[in-house]
């Protein structure tokens, strides 16, 4: 699993020299790796949906735990993109994977350890 942001924000200037800085627009995207198992539930929801399309934007919660130090990090409206179908090792010795991709698509975007990305004041007139 994987979750990306892109941050436009730059560097502002006045003639031609450095002078504070422009909010830009936000992206974010990322990949999920599942397992056959985990694959024939996702083909149950796109049935359910009338297609793989179809299925509705999801909210992810991940908690990530390394000794002592964990992190929760939270992705609303997450738009389901299947991308690596078939990807099956000739050899074996591992399990058949799948990879689905996904977008960012709320205004709520991305929570880390509870803190919004972005700042309310821009989201305000698009949550309701």
């Amino acid at each position: 699993m994987n979750l990306s942001i892109t941050d436009n924000t730059a560097a502002a200037q006045t003639r031609g020299m450095p002078d504070g800085f422009v909010s830009g627009d936000v992206s974010a995207e990322g990949e999920l790796e599942i397992t056959a198992k985990y694959f024939t539930i996702m083909t149950a929801k796109a049935r359910a949906a009338g297609s793989w399309r179809g299925i509705k934007p999801q909210d992810f919660l991940w908690y990530a735990k390394a000794g002592n130090e964990e992190m929760k990090v939270e992705a609303f409206g997450c738009k389901l993109i299947v991308s690596d179908i078939l990807d099956i090792d000739p050899k074996g010795g591992t399990v058949t994977t799948h990879k689905i991709k996904f977008l960012v698509t709320s205004p709520d975007f991305v929570r880390i350890n509870g803190i919004p990305y972005l700042e309310s004041a821009l989201t305000k007139t698009l949550i309701g």
